[in-house]
């Protein structure tokens, strides 16, 4: 879901890359020396899952695991996301340092805000849960399509048939997150409980 760089206007920059750096200081602040580990982890799983790409206009398609980060690491995943981003831009000039921030935003915020959403139903029975991370993790996917696309629109009008391609193109991409949130989680939830305990505070 990386916006290149020259497509985006100067407000829609400033306001991504404010967002960004807020998220990514509460996330900073939030993060303790137990979840370091966690938060390199997951930084490494989106790094690496979201290089494969296909492209959609001034945009691309790819898996984001936003909402596994979000109901793992809660804000931490701002900081988290921005150094995978970094990362990729610098190595394999995906996305751009002038779209960091925007990018960062578009992915990160609905990782936290749907852990918030649905984090009430991971603590009841198996099926709750499973639903509630089969959530988590499709509607962050959708909401980060639905940012994206308004980030495009608001630059420019010339750009709301590729927005409309964005939201479109990752309706499969929410489906096969929702999936491997629910089934991740699931597997945590048996072999490292520990792990999930730590959102709690997040």
């Amino acid at each position: 879901m990386h916006i290149s760089e020259g497509v985006l206007s100067l407000p829609v920059l400033i306001t991504g890359a404010v967002v960004a750096a807020t998220g990514t200081i509460i996330g900073l602040k939030k993060m303790d020396s137990e979840k370091l580990i966690s938060v390199a982890l997951l930084s490494s799983v989106f790094f690496v899952a979201s290089l494969i790409h296909i492209p959609i206009g001034p945009s691309s398609a790819h898996l984001i695991m936003s909402g596994l980060m979000g109901l793992l690491l809660g804000w931490a995943a701002f900081p988290a996301i921005l150094t995978g981003l970094l990362l990729q831009a610098v190595l394999f000039q995906y996305g751009g340092l002038t779209v960091i921030g925007v990018n960062t935003a578009t992915m990160a915020l609905p990782a936290v805000a749907c852990q918030y959403m649905f984090r009430p139903m991971l603590n009841k029975n198996a099926l709750n849960m499973s639903i509630g991370a089969f959530l988590c993790g499709s509607l962050s996917v959708a909401f980060s399509a639905i940012l994206t696309a308004l980030a495009l629109s608001f630059t420019d009008e010339s750009f709301i048939s590729a927005a409309q391609m964005i939201v479109y193109g990752h309706i499969p991409i929410m489906i096969i997150e929702g999936f491997i949130c629910a089934s991740a989680y699931g597997f945590l939830q048996k072999v490292r409980p520990e792990m999930l305990l730590a959102t709690q505070d997040t």
